[in-house]
């Protein structure tokens, strides 16, 4: 699977994971030259609390674009160290 945004590859996996619709993929996929932490965060009942990345491509930013779980709740233990994606961005095989 691919995430792309401004056709630039974000990231890259054989190895996510599907929760409510969404591909995870592993954070080591990410490619950390096209990504910065956002100030944003959100909560969900069964997940937790998730922080954001906001996306760089040539100069362009796609702000809190992904998101991750730093410490998961039990029930969502399986995207621990994953990143997803929305806002524009495209996840393709």
């Amino acid at each position: 699977m691919k995430a792309i945004w401004k056709d630039c590859v974000i990231a890259q996996s054989n190895d996510t994971v599907m929760v409510e619709g969404n591909h995870y993929f592993p954070i080591n996929s990410l490619n950390l030259n096209l990504i910065n932490i956002s100030n944003n965060t959100s909560y969900c009942p069964w997940k937790g609390s998730a922080n954001y990345y906001d996306l760089v491509v040539n100069g362009e930013v796609n702000e809190a674009a992904a998101w991750f779980y730093p410490e998961p709740k039990e029930k969502a233990k399986q995207i621990l160290d994953h990143v997803a994606f929305w806002k524009g961005v495209e996840i393709i095989q």
